[in-house]
Formats: C-alpha cells, sequence, structure tokens
C-alpha cells in the first residue's frame, strides 16, 4: 500500500478505542482526542480536536451527530464518519463536507468492539467509493454514492435485530411462566429461525411485484392467530405491547383486503 497516512480518530468509547487499537494493528499513525482525557497506547492524545486535524483522515465514533457537528471544519481533508445518525443528518454532513472541500465517507459498524479489526466486522459505507482506512476495521461493503444509504442499511438490519430479539424475550416470558428454561426452548428458536430465513427471498420479491396470492398462510390466518398469542401473553399476565402491535398492523392489512392474501400483503400499510 506504500507509506500509511496519518489518521485521527475523534471518540474514544468502546468503539472508538477498538478502531484506533486497529489502526494501530495496521501500522498508522494515530492521534486520537476524547472530550475526557484518555491515554490509548502507541497513540498520540491531544487536548483539542483542531490538533487532529492535522492527519490525511480523520474518523469519527462520537455519540451523536450534535456532539459531532460543532467540531468540524474546513481543516479536515478526509472525514470517515461512524457516527450513528439517520440517512438525512448524514447526507447533511456530506453536503457540508462538499461545500467545504472535504472528502466525505459515511460508514456503519455491523459488529461490537470486540470483533473490530477481524473479518467478523463488516463496514457498510456510503459517499466517496473507496477509502483505505476501512479496511484496518473489518470487510468494507460500498452500498452507493448516496451518503445517507450506509446509515439506511444500518437502521433496516438493526430493526430486524430488535424485532427478532423482543420477539425472543417475548416467547422466553411466556414459557418462563410455566417454568421452562430458555435452554430447552433456544434451540428450537435457531431452527426456526432457519426455517424463516428461507422463506424470505419470496417475500421480498412480492413485496416488489404487489402479487400476493398465496395458497399456504393468508393474511386472515395469521391475524387470528396473532390475537390468540396476545390473549395468551395477557392470560399469562405478561405485557402484551409486542404481539398487540403486531396485530394491530395485520388487522388493519385485513381490513384492507389483503385477508386472503400473503403476509408479505402487510407492507402496503407500512409503506403508508
Amino acid at each position: 500500500m506504500g507509506i500509511k497516512k496519518t489518521v485521527s480518530v475523534l471518540g474514544l468509547g468502546r468503539m472508538g478505542s477498538a478502531l484506533a487499537k486497529a489502526l494501530v494493528g495496521q501500522g498508522y499513525e494515530v492521534t486520537v482526542w476524547n472530550r475526557t482525557p484518555k491515554e490509548l497506547p502507541n497513540t498520540r492524545s491531544v487536548a483539542m480536536p483542531e490538533e487532529a486535524f492535522e492527519s490525511d483522515v480523520v474518523v469519527t465514533c462520537l455519540s451523536t451527530y450534535d456532539v459531532q457537528e460543532p467540531l468540524l471544519t474546513n481543516d479536515i481533508k478526509t472525514l470517515v464518519n461512524l457516527t450513528s445518525g439517520t440517512p438525512d443528518q448524514a447526507r447533511a454532513t456530506a453536503r457540508w463536507a462538499k461545500d467545504n472541500g472535504v472528502e466525505y465517507v459515511d460508514g456503519v459498524i455491523m459488529a461490537v468492539p470486540q470483533q473490530v479489526g477481524t473479518p467478523q466486522a463488516k463496514i457498510f459505507f456510503s459517499g466517496s467509493e473507496n477509502h483505505h482506512v476501512l479496511h484496518a476495521f473489518g470487510e468494507p461493503v460500498y452500498v452507493g454514492e448516496d451518503a445517507g444509504l450506509a446509515a439506511l442499511y444500518d437502521l433496516a438490519l438493526l430493526g430486524i435485530m430488535w424485532t427478532t430479539f423482543g420477539g425472543y424475550l417475548q416467547a422466553v416470558a411466556l414459557l418462563g411462566t410455566e417454568g421452562i428454561e430458555p435452554a430447552r426452548f433456544t434451540p428450537m428458536v435457531a431452527d426456526w429461525l432457519n426455517e424463516l430465513g428461507h422463506m424470505l427471498p419470496e417475500m421480498g420479491e412480492q413485496t416488489q411485484t404487489r402479487q400476493y396470492e398465496t395458497d399456504v398462510s393468508a393474511l386472515d390466518i395469521n391475524v387470528s392467530g396473532l390475537r390468540l398469542l396476545t390473549e395468551a401473553n395477557r392470560e399469562q399476565g405478561l405485557d402484551t405491547t409486542i404481539p398487540q402491535a403486531l396485530h394491530g398492523l395485520f388487522e388493519r392489512a385485513q381490513r384492507n383486503g389483503h385477508g386472503a392474501h400473503s403476509i408479505a400483503s402487510v407492507i402496503e400499510e407500512i409503506r403508508k
């Protein structure tokens, strides 16, 4: 790769510290800044963020865009933004970068801090098409020129994670009312999720063609099932927020003419 450029990391929480350590491990000269002074081995710590802008690349991993925004100046040459936010926040930062002559890469880290720097970590990025520092963190995955796309992919995948975890915890709580422990149930969950994964390509195709005919499991049946799930959780003394929300969404699609259609038809309510 030739002479490696200097890199600064702004923000030394768990993830920011992991990023800085990964860069050091790849031989970069690393400068770090944190609001609360913090030292990391084999890095140069500076008291003011402006001192970090001397580096060729500035990587930000801060708590919010509101924290990041006041720190940005046109002294930055290349900004690799790994601060979590919404697509519109990323696009606004990209506009600022363009107006100030700053090369801009927006990215999200699909990994926990312990995985940074390993093949298990994927870095979704958008905006500028390529940047060498991302390889230090994991496997870079370019998702498009629109700077907001990395955040969009991130939140879409996290949404699946959060709803899956919510459903799992609801199930564990339901079985737990009868003394059934997670260790007995969880292997069934893993197998079930694997089977459901095989159904997703067809479901995704239906959302694009909007052809929802099915001979497998009509929405009517699933609305009834969600009503039973909600009632069972209530009878067992549990909170019903999750099943009740799903029942309400599915029932709305049913009322709007999708009762005989597949579950994929629920997307028509979500799109509204």
